[in-house]
């Protein structure tokens, strides 16, 4: 990159570049306020996808993404969707609602605890059950064909440490094995 090339601040001088920081447009922000500026860039975009899903596919991502685990999981309760998506249940029940309101979803009994609900997908939310361009799903799936298996597992490390210090994912415990070596367990 040439001078003339070289990204500049808002009064043409130009900028230094560190490593993580966004440079060309506008200036350097900092290590936490970069990261922060690329969450809410993905954010963004699962959003909008989300909205151009609903009107391509008729189901937004957080409802194809309950179908695609209904249709890995059959007869999963909703307390354990709500655990493998990180939500309190009672967020999910709207979603499982209009999903088995539009006949995407089956609700019956649990034999074993008449209290509880298991969901599996109908022939319709089988149907569903694919991989689909468009999806938030296809670009996830792009994005890490792209990259190598050390970055896929970093990144899945950071984003997991963040999700915990938000409070979305539960603190890992420290235990013991036999031979007195550390592990983790998550409970």
């Amino acid at each position: 990159m040439t001078a003339e090339e070289s990204p500049k601040d808002p009064a043409g001088a130009p900028l230094e570049s560190h490593e993580g920081e966004r440079t060309s447009k506008g200036p350097p922000l900092g290590e936490v306020l970069e990261f922060m500026r690329l969450l809410w860039a993905v954010d963004h975009g699962l959003q909008s996808t989300s909205k151009r899903m609903e009107s391509s596919l008729g189901l937004t991502g957080p409802q194809r993404l309950v179908i695609r685990l209904v249709g890995r999981f059959p007869d999963i309760t909703a307390g354990m969707l709500a655990q493998i998506l990180h939500v309190h249940p009672s967020t999910l029940t709207g979603v499982l609602k209009r999903l088995e309101k539009r006949g995407l979803l089956e609700r019956k009994s649990d034999p074993l605890d008449g209290r509880k609900a298991l969901f599996c997908l109908t022939d319709e939310g089988r149907s569903l059950d694919i991989p689909s361009e468009g999806t938030v799903e296809s670009a996830v799936q792009r994005v890490l064909a792209r990259l190598s298996r050390p970055r896929i597992i970093a990144t899945q490390e950071v984003l997991t440490a963040l999700a915990q210090e938000l409070g979305g994912v539960p603190m890992p415990e420290v235990e013991f094995d036999e031979a007195g070596a550390r592990k983790q367990v998550v409970r």
